[in-house]
């Protein structure tokens, strides 16, 4: 019999989730960010459910291959840049276009001989201190590369990435990086010809004034928040994973007990310890502590001992029907992905992100 554990992925809820951002941002268009593997959900099963989308944006030149294996006809950014002068050829016979963000990728481009311009967003470092030219070298960047149009560059666009736009800007004290970044960036372009894009997922939700011509939502696609202490139904966005498996075991164990791998957890009266399907190797979180909730059959329970490779143990008490075999859900719909980041210490896009070759993946 094959391993119980799936990820689900509700197909119904990555097109709702973009009609909430193009609902958020009706003038601008919207680039969906499927890097990671759609953000774990799986890149061209993303792709076709959100066909709906302007364009897409990848990290990597073989997601941007695999879109187009797949038919993916809209237009198609990659995030990270080129790394070699040979990827520009690839970039060519794509039809992709490319993210701008160093010196080096403009001596590239000046080297490249005449063929398919290739179009290309400049990247201008507002203040996240990662990618991009900073605000003295910007101008000089875009006169570089408009200087290559039209043999080698094609259209030129204006970007950057926010560092913090999940702090909103709902008091004096707060949201003040990303609102400097909006001053910086509109302060250095005031000028300058092209199409702008500032809005990441967080932005879309709180920052109405850096929607611009594009946005480029990536997890808020998924119905993932990664505003501290709000999920993504209190965006109106639904889940589009929900990870489950099944309890393999049900064991009595008998009072100061303990469970797992260097019994860190002490049974405190004679109780039902189930043995679920799950566990790191599958891409639930190792450091999910104790306490961790889960779902079996529908009702509440929680992680008690260490969560290991195959297999995890969860408190039975209160649920007196589990029996092996009852469904387990380790977030979904009912139990927000964002609850057990929390919990784990990280974010719910490292949590779908990590999930293993070995689960299923199913489509609802």
């Amino acid at each position: 019999m094959a391993r119980p554990t799936s990820a689900t992925i509700h197909v119904d809820a990555l097109r709702h989730n973009l009609g909430q951002v193009r609902a958020r941002a009706p003038r601008s268009r919207v680039m969906a960010v499927v890097k990671a593997d759609g953000y774990g959900h799986g890149l061209e099963r993303v792709a076709r459910s959100l066909a709906g989308a302007d364009a897409f944006g990848v990290a990597a030149l073989s997601d941007a291959e695999r879109l187009r294996a797949a038919g993916i006809s809209q237009p198609v950014l990659l995030l990270s840049g080129f790394d070699e002068p040979s990827d520009i050829d690839r970039l060519r016979a794509l039809g992709v276009s490319t993210v701008v963000h160093h010196a080096s990728q403009l001596e590239m481009l000046e080297q490249a001989l005449p063929g398919e311009p290739v179009d290309c967003w400049l990247k201008l470092d507002s203040g996240m201190h990662r990618l991009g030219f900073g605000p003295m070298a910007f101008r000089d960047a875009h006169a570089r590369l408009t200087a290559l149009q039209p043999g080698v560059v094609g259209e030129v666009m204006l970007m950057n990435h926010f560092a913090s736009s999940d702090d909103f800007a709902d008091g004096p004290s707060l949201g003040q990086q990303t609102r400097r970044q909006i001053e910086v960036f509109r302060e250095v372009t005031a000028d300058l010809p092209g199409l702008r894009s500032l809005a990441n997922s967080a932005a879309v939700l709180g920052w109405p004034d850096a929607h611009d011509d594009w946005v480029r939502p990536g997890g808020a696609l998924y119905g993932i928040s990664v505003v501290e202490g709000r999920d993504g139904a209190g965006f109106g966005l639904r889940p589009a994973m929900t990870l489950s498996t099944r309890l393999i075991a049900v064991n009595r164990v008998c009072k100061g007990g303990r469970i797992g791998y260097a019994g860190t957890w002490e049974c405190p009266e004679d109780m039902e310890v189930g043995v679920a399907a799950i566990g790191y190797g599958d891409g639930y979180p190792r450091a999910a502590p104790a306490g961790t909730p889960v779902l079996v059959g529908g009702h509440r329970s929680q992680v008690i001992g260490r969560v290991s490779m195959d297999l995890m143990t969860v408190d039975l008490r209160g649920i007196p029907g589990a029996r092996v075999g009852a469904p387990v859900t380790l977030w979904g719909p009912e139990l927000p992905v964002e609850t057990i980041a929390a919990v784990a210490g990280t974010i719910g896009y490292e949590l779908t992100c990590s999930i293993t070759r070995r689960v299923r993946f199913l489509e609802r």
